[in-house]
């Protein structure tokens, strides 16, 4: 009967983290006149760039230059940005004190000369109305916005970032988070020019593995308006496509990093959904095949946390069947990935991410 209360609590929890903060898909047209700036940094992103550059090529808005930042890549990343009649700049060495994806960003808005400048990385997909809709908003707050965007998987390794994808949506949903927002989802950053040269953008988190939280934090406290939001039918990707270890990498590169930066309220709920979704998780199925007494208190509780998921992966991304209902294999993805980034964070004090390793010693993350 406890562990059937503790699920309660746990999925009503998950109810308090999780808001559906969507802009709305292209119902009014922008009518505002600005030059938008669309710069995506790129390190051998040959298989990625097309569907972005082509989802640019398809907007109601067109924006009205797109540069591509090549990080050194070793494939074909600049060759097809130029086939898509993208703007490619070459990035300099890297200079002692930035990190990779910063230097790029920043590089990028050098070269730029838009009135609103949108930041992608490449693995993002846009629906035909984004950009009008993503300016839309980005007028309404008056300062940066993001899209955390709905995450597409087709392999079945791609979907145990299930859970993981779901707490990183709390951790942006959260009320205690929305009440007083400090941070920005890196994927698909929106800011005004001005705002963004008031705080020196990316220079000004230079050196910083959590750029956008970080960048998010300098808007912040230069009283200038933040709002993040959920991709759902507007914003998109395909995180991982090619190989678990990239997938590994990935989260871990920011998992215990970025949990620094939440507030007491949202970890103590995310804490409780936690606890409820592994005790039900991992000791359900055995007490199921062993013909358990207490076997209906745990199913039931089972029965929550799975309706709660299949509510969640409607807006949040694409996770197919097996998955939202075994969802104890993709928990336990997410325990190997949070003590993967402990060990690489506590003991290497380095993380590993497209071949370079970026220290995270010394580094002032929010």
């Amino acid at each position: 009967m406890t562990v059937l209360i503790l699920s309660i609590i746990g999925v009503i929890s998950g109810f308090i983290l999780f808001s559906r903060v969507i802009i709305k898909n292209g119902v009014q047209h922008y009518t505002g006149n600005v030059r938008v700036s669309v710069i995506i940094p790129a390190r051998n992103e040959e298989k990625n760039l097309p569907y972005l550059l082509d989802s640019l090529q398809k907007q109601t808005y067109k924006p009205y230059e797109i540069i591509v930042v090549d990080d050194f890549s070793e494939d074909s990343t600049s060759e097809i940005a130029k086939t898509f009649g993208a703007k490619v700049i070459k990035n300099r060495e890297l200079p002692k004190g930035w990190t990779g994806k910063n230097w790029a960003l920043w590089n990028g808005f050098l070269e730029s000369s838009g009135d609103v400048l949108i930041f992608l990385d490449a693995d993002v997909r846009l629906s035909p109305f984004a950009v009008e809709s993503l300016l839309k908003e980005q007028v309404k707050v008056g300062g940066a916005i993001s899209v955390i965007p709905y995450h597409y998987t087709d392999k079945f390794y791609e979907r145990l970032a299930l859970i993981t994808n779901i707490l990183g949506i709390f951790a942006f949903t959260s009320p205690f988070e929305r009440k007083s927002p400090k941070g920005l989802y890196g994927s698909c950053i929106v800011v005004d020019r001005e705002n963004y040269e008031k705080v020196k953008g990316h220079y000004s988190v230079k050196g910083e593995l959590l750029d956008d939280l970080n960048l998010g934090k300098k808007f912040s406290d230069a009283k200038i308006n933040i709002k993040n939001f959920i991709g759902y039918d507007l914003v998109s990707f395909r995180m991982y496509p090619y190989g678990i270890m990239s997938e590994i990498q990935g989260f871990s590169k920011g998992a215990i990093l970025s949990a620094n930066t939440l507030s007491f309220g949202t970890i103590f709920l995310i804490v409780l959904w936690l606890l409820g979704l592994v005790l039900v998780g991992f000791i359900t199925p055995f007490l199921v095949f062993s013909h358990s007494p207490i076997a209906i208190f745990y199913e039931i509780g089972y029965l929550f946390y799975t309706l709660q998921i299949l509510y969640f992966t409607k807006y949040t991304g694409r996770f197919g069947i097996f998955i939202p209902i075994f969802h104890f294999i993709s928990t336990a993805f997410f325990i190997l990935v949070t003590l993967h980034s402990f060990y690489q964070v506590a003991f290497k004090k380095k993380v590993l991410w497209k071949g370079r390793e970026i220290s995270v010693e010394r580094r002032n993350n929010v």
